[in-house]
């Protein structure tokens, strides 16, 4: 971000908040006139000051153990919804949950997120839209723009989702129809000069107020902050229908089309390449750091359709169907790097795949009572296959080298294939699931549950006689114990198994092809919720084992193998307390003790030099602050901020070389007011508050940046 265009954006936010008060006094009368009218539109739309939330009250949809509100979860669930992410503008995984020590990326704006996501130091690599999984392989961000919320449930998932990896799930939830007519338009710029737009519509298509409709339309074009091109637009679409008083349907598709060119290059810092213990210092001329007809592109598309029956008082089932792909093309370059001169070997990745999942599941929730005992059943049934194709004609090779302090000339000319008719392979998942949650009086609360899944996975087009993959079954337990000593708090512990699918080695190992079994995860986690007063609490204590894959060098070529098992052990703890009606405050801190064990000895008895090591990416220490306050002497005016704090993390399992801490601050306001009796919201907000230059993982850091936008509610 250049010194102009930081003057431009503080100019422009200096601005907004010094007419604030002429606005607001010029449309005082429109508003008093208006108010009995608009009142209803105006809670949905327009802000004013700040509004109290359900902190741990949110109900989650929490898969096989049904809807519950997080305070009776006896996991740790963090829920952000959508007037929170829309506040802050945020445009990745990292910016949602950027208040919550334990879910954290990598992959900074304005980049591929390629396996960036992280909670608590496990990779994430299991994303459902409503309640349908998305393969987004090779780049796990979802578009915000037709997003309600967005939930991160923190470990195993085996019981609740079904096969997936031990890191946790991030659950996306799309707009739903509104019951009163909606329509908002927001225009906005990003640094340095990207330009959005989005039409958010909702409202009845019927007379009979049965039918509902809610369509988002958005797109982007631009230079980003980091050089890179971004092009996209997506379209949404959802629609309910109350077929009788008890029986709804509904349908949600959305689509975005993408394309990100010239993204910095992606970085490995690898044992056997890399000469030195320290990084190169960091640059933000990120003009040095691409190729120029470099790209990533991808098409994204999630459908879901089902129906809700209230079939008798207090039991409903509820019907799903849901299709999802993602194509992706990938022109995308990464760089080994070799020395803290900065002089790096060059490669390009060019790949096409699709990506495709049919998921299909019935459920039902109840309640009865046996006794004293009051029962909350969930039962059901899914089924669930994923399809991918890989390119035939992928490509991986040295093709450049260079500086990170020099420009570098490269261009790719070769001839790219982007046929997915290559290494197919299909995924099967049948699975049953039951849960009752058991209510001793109102202070204790038993869950017991499992899920018993069947799991294929079939190499060569799916064609049993020339099948290479392998079949498995397994039963996913999990059993807690809620106490309940008042309506407004609960103490919890819970156990829960997961069995983490098989996968492909990827091009850029050596031994690519080779499928890594499926394995079994464990966690135990004991944990607190407060909900009252305005005190928001969530802490848990956490212990994760997992089977450990081991990424290194052997004779100069990489390989991805399987060896013995990673134990993730910590405690996590968030609290957010509003001090009074303008001012909320938050912290938050997680302690991760991560080690690698039980690994195998070498043919002379001598222990694995990785053992005892911590594992590649886990910080020990990351910590939170935030704050926000509502202007008292300029209604609907409201600024917020917050501080991360990223301790410092091993870039591999040999633990020779750590990208270093940094702390990163973020800061924006938000204005609501009347202009010509429509509802206007100005938003603005600048990111890496001080420029601080930083290594991530896979990343050069993200340099300062900000974003501007004004809303209108029609």
């Amino acid at each position: 971000m250049s010194a102009k265009s930081i003057f431009r954006l503080s100019a422009s936010v200096a601005a907004l908040i010094s007419l604030a008060p002429i606005a607001y006094a010029n449309d005082e009368t429109a508003i008093d006139a208006e108010a009995d009218a608009g009142e209803q539109r105006k809670s949905d739309i327009v802000v004013t000051g700040l509004q109290l939330d359900e902190g741990q009250n949110k109900e989650a949809d929490n898969g096989a153990l049904g809807s519950k509100p997080l305070i009776d979860t006896p996991y740790s669930v963090t829920v952000v919804d959508q007037e929170d992410i829309s506040k802050r503008q945020a445009t990745t995984v990292a910016q949602i949950f950027v208040n919550d020590p334990g879910v954290f990326s990598f992959a900074t704006a304005g980049t591929t997120n390629w396996w960036g996501t992280q909670i608590r130091g496990l990779g994430v690599r299991n994303y459902y839209i409503d309640d349908v999984p998305l393969l987004l392989y090779w780049g796990g961000d979802f578009p915000l723009e037709s997003v309600e919320s967005v939930e991160a449930l923190k470990g195993l998932s085996g019981f609740m989702y079904g096969f997936g990896a031990p890191g946790g799930t991030i659950a996306y939830r799309t707009k739903r129809p509104t019951s009163e007519p909606l329509l908002t338009t927001e225009v906005g710029y990003r640094t340095s000069s990207a330009l959005f737009a989005h039409v958010d519509a909702g409202g009845l298509l019927s007379d009979d107020g049965r039918l509902g409709y809610r369509i988002n339309i958005a797109g982007e074009k631009g230079t980003l902050y980091n050089e890179a091109g971004s092009n996209r637009w997506l379209g949404s679409l959802a629609l309910t229908y109350a077929i009788s008083p008890d029986l709804d349907w509904y349908a949600t598709a959305t689509f975005e089309d993408s394309k990100l060119k010239h993204e910095p290059f992606q970085i490995y810092w690898s044992d056997g390449v890399y000469l030195d213990i320290v990084l190169p210092k960091p640059t933000y001329d990120y003009d040095k750091l691409n190729i120029d007809n470099s790209y990533y592109k991808a098409r994204t598309l999630a459908t879901a359709t089902g129906l809700d029956w209230r079939f008798a008082d207090g039991w409903k089932a509820k019907l799903t169907y849901g299709y999802t792909s993602k194509l992706h093309h990938s022109n995308k370059m990464f760089v080994y790097m070799e020395n803290k001169e900065g002089d790096y070997e060059g490669y390009g990745y060019n790949f096409a795949e699709l990506d495709k999942s049919h998921f299909a599941q019935a459920m039902i929730q109840g309640e009865f009572e046996t006794g004293p005992v009051r029962h909350s059943i969930v039962a059901g049934a899914s089924y669930q296959v994923n399809d991918s194709f890989f390119g035939a004609d992928s490509y991986w090779d040295n093709d450049f080298s260079g500086n990170i302090y020099e420009d570098q000339d490269f261009l790719v000319t070769r001839d790219i294939s982007w046929s997915t008719e290559g290494f197919p392979y299909r995924e099967r998942q049948r699975a049953l699931f039951l849960s009752d949650t058991l209510y001793f009086g109102d202070h204790v609360q038993a869950v017991l549950g499992a899920r018993y899944t069947r799991y294929k996975l079939l190499d060569d087009d799916g064609d049993p006689a020339a099948d290479s993959g392998y079949r498995t079954s397994a039963l996913s337990p999990t059993f807690a114990l809620i106490l309940k000593p008042a309506p407004w708090a609960s103490i919890y512990g819970s156990y829960v198994e997961s069995m983490e699918a098989g996968s492909r080695v990827t091009g850029e190992y050596a031994n690519v092809g080779d499928i890594l079994k499926a394995t079994v995860s464990k966690q135990y986690e004991v944990g607190v919720k407060v909900e009252h007063e305005g005190l928001s609490l969530t802490g848990a204590a956490f212990r994760v084992e997992r089977a450990n894959t081991i990424d290194q060098f052997i004779n100069g070529d990489r390989y991805l193998t399987q060896d013995g098992i990673t134990l993730y052990k910590g405690l996590e703890a968030i609290a957010s307390y509003r001090a009074s009606p303008h001012l909320k405050v938050g912290i938050g801190a997680i302690y991760l003790d991560p080690t690698l064990r039980k690994l195998s000895v070498d043919e002379d008895g001598n222990p694995s030099p990785f053992e005892g090591n911590i594992p590649a990416e886990a910080a020990k220490w990351q910590v939170t602050g935030n704050a926000q306050y509502a202007l008292p002497a300029v209604p609907g005016f409201s600024l917020h901020a917050n501080v991360r704090y990223y301790g410092k993390a091993p870039t591999d399992d040999v633990n020779f070389l750590y990208i270093p801490s940094r702390t990163l601050a973020n800061a924006g306001f938000q204005f609501d007011t009347r202009i010509g009796g429509q509802g206007v919201t100005f938003t603005g907000n600048v990111n890496n508050l001080f420029n601080k230059k930083y290594w991530g993982l896979g990343n050069i850091g993200e340099g300062i940046n900000g974003s501007l936008s004004v809303k209108i509610a029609w």
